[in-house]
């Protein structure tokens, strides 16, 4: 289920809820701008995190208000690039937020700037 390309590159099961419900929502802008950024890096992203419904999003610390609720953002690795280089092509790309941890990039569509 969820095997539907929504890009180039990346499938909606990709988006979906990690808790096995598969349960997914993603903004399109989201979609578009990774796409920008995979094409812009030539390197596969890895989502570690996508949509998350309310409660696994309370089981794994997230904020009551993160995008993650609303389908607009994501966690992703990119095997042999840092965090630090990761977020500066996020940035070149036009995401909103933009959150730089030590193993992921936090990247949303927020509808405004954001960075930490």
């Amino acid at each position: 289920m969820n095997n539907i390309k929504v890009s180039k590159n990346f499938r909606l099961r990709e988006f979906q809820c990690k808790d096995g419900s598969q349960l997914v929502k993603v903004d399109s802008k989201l979609v578009t701008r990774l796409q920008k950024l995979r094409d812009r890096i030539k390197k596969p992203i890895y989502i570690t995190s996508g949509y998350r419904t309310a409660s696994h999003n309370k089981k794994v610390g997230g904020s009551p208000t993160s995008q993650h609720l609303y389908g607009r953002a994501v966690d992703i690795k990119v095997t042999g690039m840092n965090p630090k280089t990761l977020a500066k092509h996020a940035e070149s790309v036009g995401f909103d937020g933009i959150g730089i941890y030590k193993t992921f990039v936090h990247v949303d569509v927020r509808g405004y700037k954001a960075r930490w």
